[in-house]
């Protein structure tokens, strides 16, 4: 997991925050000046608290659980998919659905209907349907794809959120702290941080800021998941061991039966005694 430099992030533009007019007096601490109107975010603050996050976001992943990434605004969705897919995490990058939280069990059986008319389609069964009735599975299917397909493998609430800019996805914060799921996020100079567990303070807006913060996260997320399948293996490794050492033991016991083999030295010691006992006859 390499640490980001402050040039890094300089050269990325994590630095520039919103019009002094729009700012939440909360992200003072980690405001460094204005300029030209707009607030300029301390990017010796803002390295320390993303290796922070990076941190437990591995332990987390290292864990087994799954981190939840949320990002709806234009410059932020693709980026969000293609470093979360990496990843294999979970994430939102349309719509968020009311409930997707605090309201799992519902969304779940959305999940589960996908999951039928593929069944349907791989089975034949969806053949039967008349034309409109075809029409109307594959428009439902492509919707729920749509807003839930990155989701489909998720059977359980995440371990974490992870989420780009925190005041349009306050339905996303909020459905967390109400379950008290730990909360990572990109923070401006229009959001407030005191709700967030792991509050990164950078430009979310930029999209060149979102990626170099969201391929320092990911990667972190990634090298948790190279822990826990190392330690996996190593695991299966000792397990196999004891294995082994008892079928070496079962192969090297009957060696030990063959060891007493005095009779044919009886015999010759016979043959011995009698020869002599003709020679002094």
């Amino acid at each position: 997991m390499a640490n980001l430099e402050v040039k890094e992030l300089l050269d990325a533009g994590v630095h520039f925050g919103h019009l002094t007019r729009k700012w939440n007096p909360n992200m003072a601490p980690y405001i460094y000046m204005e300029r030209n109107g707009i607030h300029i975010i301390n990017l010796y603050k803002t390295v320390a608290k993303l290796d922070e996050a990076n941190e437990a976001l591995k332990k987390i992943a290292a864990s087994g659980r799954k981190i939840l990434f949320v990002a709806t605004k234009k410059q932020a969705k693709d980026i969000v998919a293609e470093k979360a897919g990496n990843a294999n995490m979970p994430f939102i990058t349309e719509r968020w659905p009311g409930g997707m939280l605090t309201n799992f069990v519902t969304i779940r059986k959305a999940v589960k209907k996908m999951s039928t008319i593929d069944r349907m389609k791989a089975d034949g069964t969806f053949l039967t349907l008349s034309k409109k009735e075809r029409l109307q599975v594959d428009r439902l299917r492509a919707k729920l794809e749509k807003n839930l397909g990155s989701i489909s493998e998720m059977s359980r609430l995440p371990g974490a959120l992870f989420v780009v800019d925190t005041t349009r996805e306050h339905i996303a914060v909020a459905e967390a702290l109400i379950l008290k799921i730990p909360i990572f996020a990109m923070v401006d100079t229009n959001s407030d941080p005191r709700v967030i567990d792991y509050a990164i303070p950078s430009n979310d807006d930029a999209s060149k800021s979102i990626d170099k913060i969201m391929t320092s996260v990911t990667d972190a997320v990634i090298e948790g998941l190279a822990e826990r399948k190392n330690a996996k293996d190593a695991e299966a490794t000792k397990a196999a061991a004891p294995k082994k050492e008892a079928k070496a033991e079962v192969k090297e016991a009957p060696k030990a039966k063959a060891a007493p083999k005095a009779k044919p030295v009886k015999v010759e010691a016979k043959k011995e005694t009698a020869e002599a006992t003709k020679e002094e006859e």
